[in-house]
């Protein structure tokens, strides 16, 4: 690992992948955070078809990964996939530019352009989906290699990945943000064509960054991809289900051993003595241990996995419905500008980028006086406290809109939907789900990369998009059956087009609810469960 150029305890090839990680997240909200209005305005698809496209393929976008993240860790090391799959990201977004080249001459068909989009935008996902975690994961990988060890600098090290994982979500925010604002106004002022090319050209740039500090870069030996952990991991499920049926076991090991031992040195290097060097039965027996333990682990994820998809839907609404409810609200700034309902999104990536220094500064000094802990607060904790957060953030949007209603029926108005009161009520929730995603996110991203085996840990990273990926296919879930319910019997729906008329107010308590029943299980689940650090070391004594 090359030891110079350390800034805030990162190295050098930490600094510059955060920085390659926040060009991406540019590219990536560059063309998605207006698509919706390149659906409706170029490729003239409906308000609610447009919608229902963008969600499908942010959804499908977060999930790919925990499906072509197993692939990454089994049979290709972690630099070549980023090698690879920055080609697929980028012909992605060539093909995206060039419909709106071709459509700037050519008005789109009804039937072959949207499906030229659509696979255009696929590939993108698909790039995405092995790049984004494989990045991630290779950027930890430039932390100490004796971070894996239980030593007397266990501390240390959990302190600098948190730190690493901390400033990760920064650069990510920043080129968010600065994706967010820049390109939605060259699109809508200075046309398509060049509002698509500028993320395409900043995706090539980011790669040429990547390809040129390949000296400056740890590389962590994959000594074990042979040993193709995750299909391991499929063997012990199925031999482990033999067994349930049987009542007996058999394993039946790869046949290369010193692969084997080689994982098995990487996973627990100080246990190995207790074991006989020439791979005879006690290696055998240690192994089939070991293969079943990593199988533990993955399966022990999922109840906290599943715990946090309600925050995961609680990150949906900005974009939805609290924007809907800033469209009714009054936006003037002066006598002629208002304020875009869509911009106060930015309030959230605002409060990441300001606050996030402050967690350093400020927070962590403080928990650590109150816990006598060097960390503060543990990863679980972390995450507990931004659930936490969102769920304030429920409530106040729920008594916002319960005084937007108030107001709206005393004025009555037939004409307008537009109530007296400022957009500005709406900053407190914004600002309250940026501070809980401090927490939560940067928590998610640190926990998951922990508590899988090794070779495993672009699988964790894609564990922790798949939350939020799964988390949107569950909050549209959610409107329809809501809906469908509320909707019976002539009644008003709760997401009625009438804003005077809805039942938002209902809908954010519900979330509140369903988000605290999740924070009270998760708080269970915490109590119970094992660090995998725990295990290895309660494993070597």
């Amino acid at each position: 690992m090359s030891g110079g150029g350390r800034v805030q305890g990162l190295s050098r090839s930490c600094i510059l992948l955060i920085v390659i990680a926040g060009m991406e997240r540019f590219a990536f909200k560059g063309v998605a955070s207006n698509l919706v209005t390149y659906l409706t305005d170029v490729v003239q698809m409906s308000n609610s078809s447009a919608a229902k496209t963008v969600n499908s393929w942010c959804g499908f976008t977060s999930m790919l990964p925990l499906l072509v993240a197993p692939l990454a860790d089994s049979f290709w090391d972690r630099y070549s996939t980023i090698l690879t799959s920055s080609f697929v990201y980028v012909l992605g977004l060539g093909a995206v530019a060039s419909t709106a080249t071709i459509w700037t001459w050519s008005p789109p068909s009804n039937k072959s352009s949207p499906a030229f989009l659509f696979w255009s935008l696929c590939l993108i996902s698909l790039g995405q989906g092995a790049y984004n975690p494989s990045l991630q994961a290779f950027g930890a990988d430039q932390l100490d290699h004796d971070e894996e060890l239980p030593s007397s600098k266990d501390d240390k090290n959990s302190n600098k990945k948190s730190l690493f994982f901390q400033w990760w979500y920064f650069g990510v925010c920043s080129g968010s943000l600065l994706g967010l604002i820049l390109m939605s106004y060259i699109q809508d002022t200075f046309g398509w064509v060049l509002g698509f090319a500028i993320p395409m050209f900043a995706m090539i740039t980011s790669v040429a960054i990547f390809t040129c500090g390949n000296r400056i870069y740890a590389y962590k030996p994959d000594k074990s991809i042979d040993s193709k952990p995750f299909q391991n991991i499929l063997q012990v499920i199925k031999v482990t289900a033999s067994k349930l049926v049987n009542g007996r076991i058999r394993i039946n090991l790869p046949d290369d051993k010193s692969d084997v031992g080689e994982l098995e040195l990487q996973e627990k290097p100080l246990c190995d003595q207790k074991f006989g060097s020439n791979g005879g039965f006690d290696g055998n027996l240690r192994n089939k241990t070991h293969l079943l333990e990593n199988a533990k682990i993955v399966l022990r994820l999922l109840p906290i996995w599943a715990m946090l998809l309600m925050f995961a839907v609680i990150f949906q609404q900005p974009a939805t419905f609290f924007t809907k409810q800033g469209m009714t609200m009054k936006r003037n700034i002066g006598r002629n500008f208002k304020i875009p309902p869509a911009t106060l999104q930015s309030a959230i990536t605002l409060s990441i980028i300001l606050m996030m220094p402050l967690y350093d500064k400020v927070l962590i000094p403080i928990t650590q006086i109150v816990t006598r802990n060097q960390k503060g607060i543990t990863v679980m904790q972390r995450m507990g406290v931004g659930m936490f957060l969102s769920i304030i953030a429920m409530i106040i949007a729920a008594v916002v809109e319960t005084k937007r209603l108030k107001i709206n029926r005393k004025t009555s108005s037939l004409e307008s939907e537009t109530v007296e009161l400022s957009i500005f009520w709406l900053l407190p929730q914004y600002v309250l789900l940026g501070i809980s995603d401090i927490f939560t996110v940067v928590g998610m991203q640190e926990f998951f990369y922990n508590e899988v085996p090794v070779r495993m840990r672009t699988m964790g990273f894609a564990l922790y998009t798949s939350v939020f990926g799964l988390g949107s296919f569950l909050s549209a879930l959610m409107i329809s059956v809501i809906e469908a319910f509320t909707s019976s019997g002539g009644r008003q729906s709760w997401f009625s087009d009438d804003m005077r008329e809805d039942g938002l107010d209902k809908y954010y308590w519900l979330l509140a609810l369903a988000s605290t029943l999740s924070l009270l299980f998760y708080a269970i689940f915490c109590k119970f469960y094992t660090t995998r650090s725990e295990l290895e070391n309660g494993n070597c004594k």
